[in-house]
């Protein structure tokens, strides 16, 4: 029996994107969310490290209602590392896991 694969609706295909926001204070940084990024990088991360972020992918769907890609989970998680080292500096958790 074939397997059947889920397609995304129009309603999450074609949802409207918020315009990028001003820079806020350093102790509400905040990832850009789902607006056209003109920079890019290329990060490269182990097989394991991926398989997590997709896991974590799924997790925010099927768990939380949450449809995202590894992109905005990227740089939500990267807005939220920036914000503890500023407000944390020494003591953030960036620093703390860069040390070891």
């Amino acid at each position: 029996m074939p397997r059947r694969v889920g397609l995304p609706g129009a309603s999450e295909l074609f949802r409207p994107t918020q315009a990028p926001a001003e820079a806020p204070e350093a102790d509400q940084r905040i990832s850009s969310g789902r607006v056209r990024h003109e920079e890019k990088i290329t990060v490269y991360v182990s097989s394991d490290e991926l398989l997590t972020l997709e896991q974590a992918r799924l997790t925010l769907r099927a768990g939380h209602g949450i449809a995202v890609d590894r992109g905005r989970i990227v740089r939500t998680a990267i807005a939220l590392a920036m914000a503890d080292l500023e407000s944390n500096g020494g003591d953030s958790a960036l620093v703390r896991e860069l040390r070891q």
